[in-house]
């Protein structure tokens, strides 16, 4: 069985629903509490900062089985939460902020080289993601999935869609987090690299002109995680409730199981253009699930419902061998019914405005 972990960044918000920087100062209460013995979870460690001091991030350990998943995500979002109000703002599981607000930079000299070499691009970059690994034998096995799982990660972008807002009014788009996100140079869907020596001469030639600063740059919408043996999926906005982000796991780990399969019986990946996997990229940022979506292989838009079906029975035989099926199941049922966070943001606004949105996302973050 392959191993999952998921990784979340989440907004510090205060009372009147503006981020507010105090991440590093959460860490530290957390830190403070946690003990220098208790063990660090991983991949992620047990809290972290990351680029703006108005976010914090939570991993948790590697788990075979969803219901061990379910709980280290909802512990690490409990973690997240005790240090933000520990500090006295709280913690909103959305992917941009809905309030207007600037963020500012954490405390580390590889984020002020980031500032000062990408400028506007960065210092506007207050958005949160959810990356997903998933356990492959070696950097050849990583490489042919990323090959093969290009042209269905769109549609997991679609099931995550939480960031409808952006400096205070309504995007129109479901996931603007996509559209900031990908102003980065290396962010985005990629061709294929064929084996892991032209994934790394890609990587190298990427460093070389200054694209990406370090490793931890490749922004990839799925990308061999330089930190641990796994593949690395990217494209997700922060979920809104724990659920959703166990379904996207899930799901992932089924794409994975089922592109190394495909690699292993000698299938060949897909020649998929990169401008076609924007597209598809694009349509799922811009209406989630309340539109279309782009279903491979034939790259045609379809309803939401249709492509999501088509990616349950691509990825079916490597559900039920995992004994995920019926729990996905259930999940996307869920997920049907109340709509993405995208969807939920909306009808809160409609209902209070901006500051309702806010206090919604704080409770469904701590549900």
């Amino acid at each position: 069985m392959r191993t999952v972990g998921v990784e979340e960044e989440y907004l510090l918000v205060g009372a009147d629903g503006a981020p507010v920087g105090a991440a590093a100062a959460a860490v530290q209460a957390y830190e403070l509490r946690r003990g220098p013995a208790d063990p660090q979870p991983q991949p992620g460690g047990g809290l972290e900062t990351e680029l703006k001091e108005q976010q914090l991030e939570t991993g948790t350990h590697p788990c075979e089985d969803l219901g061990a998943l379910t709980d280290e995500v909802r512990a690490g979002r409990a973690r997240a939460r005790d240090a933000a109000e520990a500090v006295g703002v709280r913690l909103a599981a959305v992917a941009t902020s809905p309030v207007a607000a600037s963020g500012s930079l954490s405390h580390s000299a590889r984020y002020h080289r980031m500032a000062q070499e990408y400028a506007l691009t960065a210092r506007e970059q207050l958005t949160s993601g959810c990356h997903v690994h998933v356990a492959v034998a070696d950097d050849e096995e990583g490489v042919a999935v990323l090959d093969r799982i290009g042209p269905w990660l769109p549609v997991l972008l679609g099931l995550s869609a939480n960031s409808p807002y952006w400096r205070g009014e309504d995007s129109g788009y479901a996931s603007f987090r996509s559209q900031v996100w990908n102003r980065w140079p290396t962010a985005g869907p990629t061709a294929p690299f064929g084996d892991a020596a032209g994934y790394r001469r890609v990587v190298e030639e990427l460093l070389a002109t200054g694209a990406a600063l370090d490793h931890g740059m490749l922004y990839f919408d799925a990308r061999l995680s330089h930190r641990y043996p796994t593949v690395e999926i990217r494209v997700a906005d922060v979920c809104l409730r724990a659920d959703d982000a166990v379904l996207v796991a899930a799901l992932a780990r089924g794409l994975v199981e089922t592109a190394a399969r495909e690699a292993a019986d000698g299938v060949p990946p897909a020649v998929d253009r990169v401008e076609r996997l924007r597209a598809a990229t694009w349509r799922a940022g811009r209406s989630g699930l309340s539109g279309d979506l782009v279903a491979p292989p034939a790259f045609t838009p379809a309803p939401a419902r249709e492509v999501v079906r088509a990616l349950l029975d691509h990825v079916r035989p490597a559900l039920d061998e995992a004994g995920d099926t019926g729990r996905v199941e259930e999940l996307l049922d869920a997920l049907w019914v109340r709509g993405t966070g995208a969807v939920q943001q909306r009808a809160w606004c409609r209902a209070g405005g901006l500051r309702a949105v806010v206090d919604g996302a704080v409770a469904a973050t701590a549900e």
